[in-house]
């Protein structure tokens, strides 16, 4: 089950907001209306995702998130706004937030955003996808058709420090406790590795690892 907390004063959007969610029983909503709650809230219950109104009465919502982070690093923090994300897209990138989303968004593009936050992928609309720009592309020039292979060598630091926990053994519950995460978050994550290894279980994932020389053989 992924629980996710939604931060904002406006009680009508946050119950709107979970009702949403919630037709998906994969995740379990609860709402808090006072940002001055969500440090200690966090403290005492294991959330996965946050998703936060970008400006909160006496709090902006991407400080909110930097406050719960030094507390709950593992927390997977989305900017959830009802202003025009083109005039706030350069603020948001350049937070320390995993997504942001829009209060118009449709029931499966907020589920899809949640899921893509989770695995460290964001969702960003095709308008603003053509304002990015590959400012290196000229100076070096980047092969985009990577192989199988070539594509797990670009395993992250979050991703290499769980397929490390596996090579040792340890269960999801285990890893999780191990590296101060949530077990969702963990589980997420080795989806994502076996995405990218092209296998479909521990088992293989390992010996895949083993022989790209990821992580090293057990003696």
């Amino acid at each position: 089950m992924t629980n996710v907390l939604i931060v904002d004063d406006h009680p009508a959007v946050g119950m709107g907001t979970k009702a949403m969610i919630e037709q998906n029983s994969e995740m379990n909503v609860d709402v808090v209306e006072n940002p001055g709650e969500v440090e200690n809230i966090v403290l005492n219950k294991d959330y996965d995702v946050l998703l936060i109104d970008l400006y909160i009465p006496g709090m902006n919502g991407i400080e909110l998130s930097k406050r719960v982070k030094q507390k709950r690093p593992d927390v997977t923090a989305i900017i959830y706004t009802g202003f025009d994300l083109s005039t706030h897209f350069n603020m948001l990138v350049e937070a320390e937030v995993e997504g942001f989303v829009s209060k118009t968004a449709s029931q499966e593009q907020l589920l899809t955003a949640i899921r893509c936050a989770m695995r460290d992928e964001v969702v960003i609309p095709l308008h603003l996808f053509r304002q990015l720009r590959r400012t290196e592309a000229s100076v070096s020039p980047v092969r985009i058709n990577r192989t199988k292979e070539e594509e797990a060598l670009f395993l992250n630091e979050k991703e290499q420090s769980i397929l490390k926990e596996v090579s040792n053994g340890f269960t999801n519950k285990t890893i999780a406790q191990n590296l101060h995460m949530s077990q969702r978050s963990v589980e997420y994550t080795l989806t994502g590795i076996f995405n990218k290894l092209d296998v479909r279980s521990r088992t293989e994932a390992l010996y895949k690892a083993h022989e790209l020389g990821l992580i090293s053989k057990a003696k």
